[in-house]
C-alpha cells in the first residue's frame, strides 16, 4: 500500500506540471510563418527591392517610346512697334499690330535602329528586374529562417546551459555533504565547484548571444516577438528530391536567379553593342507640320490690314551621320569590353550557383547522418550518467566522472538541435540554388514547429 501511495500523488502532480508547461507556452508565440509575413511587410533590404524591380518594369514603355509617334505644339505672341524714316522726306511711317502663331509638329519614326535596340533591351531589363527581385525573395526567406532558427539555438543553449548549472549545483551540494560524513575528498567539492562557476559564465555568455540573436530578427522584421514556436522533438528530415546531387546542380547552373540576372546582362550588353552601331545608320523619319498665324498691322495714313495664314506640310526627314570624331567607334569598343565582361560574370556565377547547390545538398545528407548519430549519443551519454551517478554512489565512480559525463550529455543535447537547423537551413539555401525557393517550402518547414 505504501509503494502504490506515491504513485496515485504523483499522476496529478505530473498531469498538472504538463498543464502549467503547456501554460508557460506564450499563446502568441510566433511561428516561420508569421515571422516570414512580416518581414516581407517591414525588411528594409526587400522594401528596396521590391522598389528597384517597380523601377525596371517602366523600362519596357520607355523604351517602347522610341518608336511610338510624338507630337509638340509650340505657340507664340508678339507685338510689333515698328518705326521708318526716308532719308530727304519729310514724312516718317510708323507701324504697330500684333502677330499670333500656332504650330503643331507630328513625328513618326520610319527607321531607327538605335530606337529599336532600346526597345529589345528594355525587354531584357525588365527580365533582369523580375530575376533580381526573385533573388531578394529568396533571399530573404533564407535570412528569415537563419535568424529563427539562431534565436531558438540560442535559446537551447540557454535552457541547457541553465540546467547543466542546476545538474552541477546538485552535485556540488552532495560532494559536500560526503566530504562532511567523511565519504569523500575535499577534490571533490573543489572539481564541482569549478564547473559551477564555469557554467554560471557559460550561462552569461549565452544570454548576451540570445540578445544578439534577437536583435537580429528584430532587425529583418521591425518588432520584436514575445516568443517564437519551437521544433518539435520528434523531426523526421526529408531527404532531398531528386536524391541525386549532380540534378541539384544542373537545375542551379539554369535556373538560379543570380545566373538568370547574368543572362539578362548579357543580352543587354549585346544590344547595347547594336545601338551604339547605329550611330553610323541614317535616321528617317515622317513629320508632319500644321500652323496657322494672324497680325494684325496698322500704319500712319493707312488702313489697317489683318492678315490670317495656314499651312499644312507632310514629308520625310532622312538624316545620314557624316563624322562624329571617333566617339562611336570608342563607344563600340567599350561596350564589346562590357560585353566580354558580362559573359564572364555570368560563368562565374554558374560556378558560384553549381557549388552553393553541392554545399548545401552534402550539409543537408550529411546533417541528417549527424541528427541520426547524435540522436544515438544522446541515448548513449544518458545511460553514460545514469551509471556514472550510481558507480559514484556506490563508490566506484570518482565526483569528476559524473560531472564529465553530464558535461558530455549536455553537450550533445547542443549539438542535435543544432545539428536540426543547421539541416533545416541548408535544405532551404539548396532550393535557393536551384531557384525554386518559395513561401510553400516556409510553410512545410513551419508544420514541423511547435511543442
Amino acid at each position: 500500500m505504501k509503494s502504490n501511495t506515491p504513485r496515485t500523488l504523483c499522476a496529478p502532480s505530473v498531469l498538472m506540471g504538463v498543464l502549467l508547461a503547456a501554460l508557460a507556452t506564450p499563446a502568441s508565440a510566433a511561428d516561420l510563418v508569421q515571422i516570414y509575413r512580416d518581414a516581407l511587410s517591414n525588411d528594409a533590404s526587400f522594401a528596396a527591392a521590391r522598389a528597384s524591380r517597380d523601377a525596371g518594369l517602366e523600362s519596357l514603355p520607355q523604351g517602347r517610346a522610341g518608336l511610338l509617334p510624338t507630337l509638340s505644339a509650340t505657340a507664340f505672341t508678339q507685338t510689333n512697334n515698328v518705326d521708318i524714316l526716308f532719308r530727304g522726306a519729310q514724312a516718317n511711317s510708323s507701324r504697330e499690330g500684333n502677330s499670333n502663331g500656332l504650330t503643331l509638329t507630328l513625328t513618326q519614326p520610319l527607321f531607327n535602329w538605335a530606337s529599336f535596340m532600346v526597345y529589345k533591351e528594355a525587354g531584357y531589363k525588365v527580365a533582369q528586374a523580375e530575376a533580381t527581385y526573385a533573388l531578394a525573395q529568396q533571399d530573404l526567406i533564407v535570412r528569415v529562417a537563419q535568424a529563427y532558427f539562431d534565436v531558438l539555438a540560442a535559446q537551447d543553449t540557454l535552457d541547457l546551459t541553465q540546467a547543466q548549472k542546476t545538474a552541477i549545483s546538485e552535485q556540488l551540494a552532495q560532494a559536500k555533504r560526503n566530504f562532511e560524513v567523511g565519504t569523500a575528498t575535499i577534490t571533490d567539492t573543489h572539481e564541482a565547484q569549478a564547473r559551477y562557476d564555469l557554467s554560471v559564465s557559460q550561462g552569461i555568455a549565452a544570454e548576451s548571444d540570445l540578445e544578439v540573436r534577437q536583435r537580429v530578427l528584430q532587425q529583418i522584421i521591425g518588432k520584436l516577438p514575445d516568443a517564437l514556436a519551437p521544433l518539435r522533438s520528434s523531426l523526421q528530415l526529408s531527404v532531398p528530391q531528386p536524391s541525386a546531387m549532380e540534378k541539384w546542380v544542373q537545375t542551379a547552373e539554369q535556373q538560379n536567379f543570380s545566373v538568370r540576372v547574368q543572362e539578362a546582362g548579357l543580352e543587354i550588353a549585346n544590344r547595347e553593342i547594336e545601338r551604339l552601331r547605329s550611330g553610323h545608320y541614317p535616321t528617317l523619319n515622317m513629320v508632319g507640320i500644321m500652323s496657322g498665324n494672324s497680325s494684325s498691322i496698322a500704319a500712319t495714313g493707312i488702313v489697317n490690314t489683318n492678315t490670317d495664314t495656314n499651312s499644312r506640310s507632310i514629308g520625310l526627314q532622312l538624316a545620314v551621320p557624316l563624322y562624329a570624331g571617333g566617339s562611336v567607334n570608342s563607344q563600340v569598343r567599350q561596350a564589346v569590353a562590357l560585353q566580354e565582361k558580362a559573359r564572364q560574370d555570368l560563368e562565374s556565377s554558374r560556378r558560384t550557383a553549381a557549388l552553393q547547390a553541392r554545399q548545401s545538398y552534402l550539409g543537408v545528407t550529411n546533417g541528417m547522418a549527424q541528427v541520426r548519430a547524435l540522436e544515438a549519443a544522446l541515448v548513449s551519454s544518458q545511460s553514460s550518467l545514469d551509471s556514472n551517478k550510481l558507480g559514484y554512489e556506490v563508490g566506484v565512480r570518482i565526483n569528476i566522472d559524473v560531472l564529465n559525463a553530464q558535461q558530455q550529455l549536455y553537450s550533445t543535447k547542443r549539438d542535435l538541435s543544432k545539428a536540426r537547423y543547421d539541416t533545416l537551413i541548408n535544405g532551404f539555401k539548396l532550393k535557393a540554388a536551384a531557384g525554386s525557393l518559395t513561401e510553400e517550402d516556409v510553410a512545410k518547414i513551419n508544420v514541423l514547429l511547435g511543442r
